[in-house]
């Protein structure tokens, strides 16, 4: 191929990406916006160390110091105590986005994305993480760490740049499995947040979730939803193709597949909820035409609530 002609194909290729990048809400500034609306704060480790807060009483002995004892509760009783504080440490956490085909639809031109919502919802809990001195490792769509595990600011702009990168590329991988397998992705007690579809078939999502549970990884499951995929609100003589190479299926009264499909569907997420809490996981629903702050006060309220 002459210079030429590889040069028309990157400026091609260079103004598709700005002009999806340009139609595309900028990902830093949404997910600022919503991690505004929820309060983070430090996470306590429920357990004595180093920390500013209160964690319990105990029975004063020779191995401490004067200075750590307690004189106000000291006097109430015929005891020496000592106040504790709570310990705080930073601990990791694994974020994936799911940017396959199916994941890449909207049934309207004013809606996102599912990848798009998907995207700013996991840079709004990196950007809170990291203000709770958390450490994030980015998880690419085949399950594998991006980078090592990273604090501050500069986590935050790493994975900006990979969100942004994937969701312009114009096509996702078509070898790009549906569900990822995220074997020694993640270190022994870390937490996992994984943004998905998780329309995969529920044998394949077990398996690649499983692989997070057996080493001890705590996690939240967040699907993201489409409305259109969650009331089918079609009618008459449809043609549905496959984004992942399901083929295409003629459905000659879609309204009256309606029923059947929710049921479907319905089944399809109890499954799903019943695999992440048979590990202690926990699992969240959100559709793109809904406001994203809601969901990620729940999600913040559970990672909380995993960690006390």
């Amino acid at each position: 191929m002459s210079v030429a002609p590889r040069h028309e194909d990157h400026h091609r290729l260079l103004l598709e990406a700005n002009a999806v990048a340009a139609a595309m809400p900028p990902l830093l500034v949404a997910a600022r916006r919503i991690a505004a609306s929820v309060t983070l704060g430090s996470h306590g480790r429920r357990r004595a160390g180093v920390g500013d807060s209160f964690w319990q009483f105990r029975l004063y002995s020779k191995d401490d110091t004067p200075q750590a004892i307690d004189w106000r509760q000291s006097a109430k009783a015929d005891h020496v105590y000592v106040r504790e504080r709570e310990w705080v440490a930073a601990q990791t956490a694994g974020l994936w986005c799911d940017t396959t085909a199916s994941m890449r639809y909207r049934s309207s031109p004013k809606l996102p994305t599912k990848a798009e919502r998907a995207a700013v919802m996991m840079l709004a809990l990196a950007e809170l993480l990291v203000d709770g001195g958390e450490r994030i490792i980015v998880l690419s769509n085949d399950g594998r760490p991006q980078r090592a595990a990273t604090a501050g600011r500069l986590a935050i702009a790493h994975l900006a740049d990979a969100m942004t990168a994937e969701l312009t590329t114009r096509k996702p991988a078509e070898n790009a499995p549906e569900m990822p397998s995220f074997a020694g992705s993640l270190p022994r007690h870390a937490t996992a947040v994984l943004f998905s579809d998780f329309l995969a078939p529920i044998g394949e999502v077990a398996e690649s979730l499983r692989t997070l549970m057996r080493t001890g990884v705590k996690g939240h499951l967040m699907q993201v939803l489409d409305p259109a995929e969650e009331t089918l609100p079609f009618s008459g003589r449809i043609r549905f193709v496959g984004l992942e190479r399901e083929g295409a299926t003629v459905i000659d009264r879609t309204e009256d597949a309606r029923a059947q499909y929710m049921e479907k569907l319905a089944a399809h997420r109890e499954a799903i909820k019943s695999l992440a809490a048979s590990s202690g996981w926990s699992f969240g629903l959100h559709h793109t035409d809904h406001s994203p702050q809601l969901a990620m006060s729940a999600l913040h309220s559970a990672i909380t609530g995993f960690r006390r």
